[in-house]
């Protein structure tokens, strides 16, 4: 099975949608593998977005992530991050089509809701930057035997 990361921004938080958000990965089935709430750190942060530390809106990204607390999520589940990618939308709220998460509570390029891995490869680099491996859970959720077929996983 396959993981991937969600934190869900300060703006998800401060709005008090995180049920929401998180009940749709819930309702498509994606397995919870591990959830915290946590104050990210200028030094996290560099490192998370080490990519675009050369960008004129480097800090004022990292001021946003550091305005209130995330809630960092492991889901799970066949092609997890291609699912959850999709089931996020645009990064641009504004042109994120209707029905995906950013679609339906997002109106902001940088206050859009949600981040997620953007590949297998990165979603474990990702994964083990915001959790301890302590933190990430393996047990047997039950409806899991009516989600795929027996050959899926």
């Amino acid at each position: 099975m396959e993981k991937t990361l969600v934190i869900l921004k300060p703006c998800a938080v401060q709005r008090a949608i995180v049920g929401q958000v998180t009940a749709r990965f819930e309702r498509k089935g994606l397995r919870l593998a591990g959830m915290k709430m946590m104050q990210l750190t200028d030094k996290l942060l560099d490192e998370h977005y080490a990519h675009l530390a050369n960008k004129p809106f480097f800090q004022r990204i990292k001021n946003s992530m550091m305005a209130a607390p995330v809630i960092c999520c492991c889901y799970e589940g066949v092609d997890a991050v291609e699912t959850v990618r999709a089931m996020t939308g645009s990064t641009n709220a504004r042109k994120a089509t209707p029905g995906t998460i950013r679609g339906d509570f997002g109106m902001s390029f940088q206050e859009n809701i949600i981040h997620t891995s953007d590949s297998p490869e990165n979603a474990v680099v990702e994964l083990n930057r915001f959790f301890k491996p302590e933190e990430i859970f393996d047990y047997n959720q039950a409806p899991f035997q009516f989600l795929y077929a027996n050959d899926e996983y």
